[in-house]
């Protein structure tokens, strides 16, 4: 006879909410187990005994066989008395503890749920709060852990006899789904402000005839009409108060993707993952997207259904829709009822709402396709809150930027970065920092020993931490934290040569630097290079008119001698208080902003003189620039310490190909080429000073596919490894990740 054994085990990881305990549950049945298993705080925990092969074969299969939506980062197991037991059940979770587990995000609607959905002799025939095991509602709807029902926002919702049977029943899909749910006991679907009837028919009715909807979604509400009327589309701008900035759209199927965009493996992989984040695609020309979704824009943002409610809603429409956050130009995403009826009244025209509660705003989540990988640039639905793996020998709180911010909480090996909160300008993006803060404490049990922040006395988040009198704070420098953010996306601890290059940080010697460049680990940095200083005439007002800069940059390639463009006679009459602005360095600091400099040349070759959102008239040059051409300007590098890359003599090759007839789009693609070439010129000067071989390239700067794409490939043929973004963004949004290793390379 086999010796018989039994074993105390724990799994650590993503393992609540994944349908783990039912899967624990059958491999018992599969290989003659008895015993039981259970969530806690730390995760789940199983006692197991039978025969010791049996036993072995169960802790492989753990590891080996999880389900689709866990992650196992560890099995431990131990040797302990044998109580005979026959059978194997699940057991309630005890109450206490601290709460060390992890909380699987929100995935999108499973295949047999969609085939459940789709099905008339199914009792969730278009119920369109479809879910099991495998997908549905998770961080979403999380009060507390560990993840039962009660500490969710379906505990309103008491379970009928036929879901009840499901839930309890070790054979079934949603045997301890916790949001299972049917038309007889879960939420209900309504439409406020449109007609009587069916609500899915009623809102595509609207959509059909150019109504803009909110329609509540998995982590707050949308804005909606028809992707393909160009009226309702700038209907929507004019009420949101979104002149420029491009829609999300989202599509019925990969058929539809592939109509309005270019689609290849790596795309279908990332819009069809369970994540169902916005793509980044090339766009087709005349694909019958109206021209006000995605306005002089070669790409589009392309989403796949992820909520049964989306499915009904896109099958019904049978073409695209702009899905846009819901809210106001500036604000984060609403997801409170009340508070979004009144603040999205004057923009909707109704409401597709339902009753199950959001606990936590979480925005759709945006990537793209680079070099055969995902590239976020928004990390928030679907990603959050699966945490980054790094070293955190004390528990820390990091604050993020003021723009495009996140936070973040470590400790252990892990760091959990937050949903997107948004720029920090308002009180309601305040608030969903501060909330966001406190749930993420309670729900990952972080104290904060050490509370990392911006040095920008001005920022929000900056003014957050000081607040704060039970925690040792560490003060990180911007561009410092954006190439530590690249070094953990990476899992490397440097040295590096770390080039960031954003729109401004905060410089430890007064001035606002942004176009830097680091040699730098974890722990710390030197400053080994940067971009030339030049005034920014106006201060913030240099940001939101890029003219300014253009008159900056202009002053100092060629002094009084300017030469006569259309940028100088567009802003004749503010042009020289504007250029004296600089000289008598009033209200003007110095600044070696790469994105600044993007601003002026965009202004020199008339893309705008003054923008609608962040980093426009980049995004504008970016877009118009000739893909094809390879030609590149020079630029000076002053062989100091720090060297100096002298910027201006880009913007003087702008100016005489432009005043001698060169087509525009060819001196845009010049200009992105010759910043590359700039790029790799000064780190091939700074190996021969340090004999680092790798480099880092961080900031916002870098989400300009273009330069990103020719920076690289100019340091590769210099010879040198390349590292870029994968899992966290390269803007702001990765930078509480950067404060938070930073801190913990220092405290260790």
């Amino acid at each position: 006879m086999s010796e018989r054994v039994r074993l105390a085990v724990r799994v650590d990881g993503v393992v609540q909410g994944v349908g783990f305990r039912p899967f624990v549950h059958a491999l018992a049945d599969r290989f003659g187990l008895a015993g039981h298993v259970g969530n806690d705080a730390a995760g789940v925990f199983a006692e197991v005994e039978g025969a010791r092969q049996a036993v072995a074969d169960f802790l492989t299969a753990v590891r080996e066989q999880a389900p689709r939506l866990a992650v196992v980062e560890r099995v431990t197991a131990a040797e302990i008395a044998g109580l005979g037991e026959t059978g194997f059940r699940i057991v309630p979770s005890p109450a206490g503890g601290g709460a060390r587990t992890l909380v699987s995000a929100d995935s999108a609607t499973c295949d047999d749920c969609l085939r459940e959905l789709h099905d008339p002799a199914d009792r969730r025939y278009r119920y369109p709060f479809v879910n099991c095991t495998n997908c549905g509602p998770r961080f979403t709807i999380v009060r507390s852990v560990p993840y039962d029902r009660p500490a969710t926002t379906m505990a309103p919702f008491p379970m009928c006899a036929d879901c009840a049977r499901e839930y309890h029943d070790p054979g079934d899909r949603r045997f301890h789904a916790q949001p299972v749910c049917c038309p007889a006991c879960g939420p209900a679907l309504r439409l406020l402000g449109g007609p009587a009837g069916d609500p899915i028919e009623s809102t595509v009715d609207l959509l059909r005839t150019g109504h803009v909807l909110a329609i509540k979604g998995l982590g707050g509400y949308h804005l909606a009409v028809d992707a393909c009327d160009d009226a309702a589309a700038r209907l929507l701008r004019s009420r949101k108060h979104r002149e420029d900035k491009p829609f999300a759209v989202m599509v019925p199927g990969l058929a539809a993707a592939r109509e309005l965009c270019e689609v290849d493996d790596l795309a279908i992989r990332l819009l069809t993952d369970r994540r169902r984040p916005i793509v980044l695609l090339p766009r087709r020309q005349g694909s019958g997207v109206a021209g006000a979704v995605a306005p002089g824009n070669r790409q589009l943002g392309v989403m796949l259904p992820y909520t049964p409610l989306h499915h009904l809603l896109l099958e019904r429409l049978a073409g695209p829709i702009v899905l846009t956050s819901g809210n106001i130009s500036d604000e984060p995403i609403g997801y409170r009822d009340d508070e979004v009826r009144e603040r999205l009244g004057p923009i909707a025209d109704a409401f597709l709402v339902h009753d199950r509660a959001i606990h936590i705003r979480t925005d759709d989540s945006v990537v793209r396709p680079f070099r055969g990988r995902a590239q976020l640039m928004r990390r928030s639905r679907g990603y959050v809150p699966e945490p980054v793996t790094a070293a955190f020998p004390r528990h820390v709180l990091a604050c993020g930027a003021q723009l495009k911010n996140t936070f973040c909480l470590a400790k252990d090996r892990r760091a959990f970065l937050s949903h997107h909160i948004g720029d920090l300008e308002n009180y309601e993006t305040l608030r969903s920092f501060t909330e966001g803060i406190e749930h993420f404490r309670r729900l990952f049990d972080v104290h904060p020993e050490v509370i990392a922040h911006d040095l920008h006395p001005e920022y929000l988040s900056t003014k957050y931490a000081l607040e704060q009198d039970d925690a040792e704070l560490v003060g990180v420098q911007h561009h410092h934290a954006h190439i530590a953010a690249c070094l953990a996306d990476n899992g490397v601890a440097g040295p590096v040569l770390g080039v960031a290059f954003d729109g401004l940080g905060y410089g430890p010697d007064g001035t606002i630097w942004g176009g830097e460049l680091l040699l730098a680990d974890l722990a710390g940095f030197t400053r080994v290079g940067h971009l030339a200083p030049v005034p920014m005439p106006g201060g913030t007002a240099a940001i939101k008119q890029p003219w300014r800069m253009a008159a900056a940059y202009l002053d100092t390639a060629y002094g009084a001698g300017v030469p006569g463009l259309d940028v100088v006679r567009r802003n004749e009459s503010r042009w020289p208080d504007v250029v004296a602005l600089g000289h008598r360095a009033i209200n003007a600091p110095l600044t070696s902003s790469a994105g600044r400099l993007f601003d002026a040349v965009a202004a020199i070759l008339g893309t705008r003189d003054a923008i609608n959102y962040e980093g426009q008239a980049a995004v504008e040059l970016e877009q118009l620039a000739d893909p094809g051409e390879r030609g590149a300007y020079r630029s000076t590098i002053t062989p100091g310490e720090p060297l100096v890359v002298v910027g201006a003599d880009l913007v003087v090759s702008a100016v005489d190909e432009l005043r001698a007839g060169v087509p525009v789009p060819l001196i845009a693609a010049r200009f992105h080429n010759g910043v590359a070439a700039a790029i790799a010129h000064a780190c091939v000067t700074l190996r021969e000073r340090t004999g680092v071989g790798t480099v880092a390239l961080s900031g916002g700067v870098f989400q300009n596919l273009l330069l990103l794409a020719r920076t690289a490939e100019a340091l590769e043929r210099a010879g040198f490894a390349v590292l870029t973004h994968s899992r966290v963004p390269a803007n702001d949004g990765g930078v509480s990740l950067g404060q938070a290793v930073v801190a913990a390379a220092q405290a260790g």
